[in-house]
């Protein structure tokens, strides 16, 4: 769940690039010029709606393009507009914006596809505008699909508008069984956050089965330093692999406070008995 910079790019800036060069023989590009301002309008009513943190509240009905189907008109304005030049142009802007590729969703997967946080099938409305197209990978667009809250509560996190990552929330425990460690991961609210955003963060990281991901990222990570970890134990006991496991967690924790190899690092560290061998 990482944060994204908000595209510059306005909604019916983003629209007519995609739809410049439409076919003009079947009157497309007539009929699509023709609904500039229901975009425009369309545009300004998501901002509203994200700015009172109303999202769950835009009922579908409102958002159709006269004389068009959802179908046809997504079609061609996102279909086939996203593949022209100047639509590319917006495509690979947007498919940039994530540190080091990884998907904002769940901070693990590499990004392949644009997401509409409001399904255009929907809302066709905002199918090109690029507050609704967010960079994720492939298993977060699949797990989401069509999905639309119907409360504030069910809201999933929003990379251009949600600003959590300043917060330390991601926790998690060892469990110690036949011999091995492993971690569970589980979301800790720190103590400003309000009831409705900590049922969001929760439900964001349930919905993408997040504790499982990251528990299967950690486990691997386990696996990977203990030969090292042996080593540093031989040499100078429990301390030192404590202490080693305390630096590379902080190290992690300097460009992300909720990195899943930092809160990794940092859970064995502070497990004795772990540290101990």
């Amino acid at each position: 769940m990482w944060p994204l910079k908000v595209p510059l790019l306005k909604p019916i800036d983003s629209f007519l690039a995609c739809v410049a060069t439409s076919a003009q023989a079947d009157g497309r590009r007539k009929k699509l010029l023709g609904a500039k301002e229901v975009v425009r309008e369309a545009g300004q009513e998501l901002r509203r709606a994200a700015s009172s943190r109303t999202v769950h509240a835009l009922q579908k009905e409102d958002w159709t393009v006269e004389g068009m189907s959802a179908g046809e008109f997504v079609e061609w304005a996102y279909g086939n507009g996203m593949k022209t030049v100047t639509g590319r142009k917006i495509r690979d802007i947007l498919m940039a914006a994530p540190r080091d590729e990884r998907c904002p969703m769940c901070s693990t997967g590499i990004v392949r596809q644009l997401d509409h946080v409001m399904p255009k099938s929907h809302f066709p409305a905002l199918c090109v505008d690029p507050l609704n197209l967010v960079p994720v990978c492939e298993h977060c667009n699949l797990l989401k699909g069509n999905k639309h809250p119907s409360t504030a509560e069910e809201t999933l996190l929003h990379p251009y508008l949600d600003r959590i990552s300043h917060d330390r929330w991601l926790d998690a425990r060892t469990v110690h069984e036949h011999g091995m460690v492993r971690l569970e991961f589980f979301v800790t609210p720190p103590a400003p956050w309000d009831t409705t955003l900590t049922s969001r963060v929760r439900n964001h990281f349930d919905f993408f089965d997040l504790g499982k991901l990251y528990a299967s990222e950690a486990n691997r990570a386990i696996t990977g330093m203990t030969y090292h970890l042996t080593l540093l134990r031989a040499s100078g006991g429990a301390a030192v692999v404590q202490r080693h496991l305390r630096e590379t967690a902080a190290s992690w924790f300097a460009s992300d406070p909720n990195s899943v190899t930092g809160v990794t690092y940092a859970t064995l560290a502070a497990d004795d008995r772990y540290c101990q061998g």
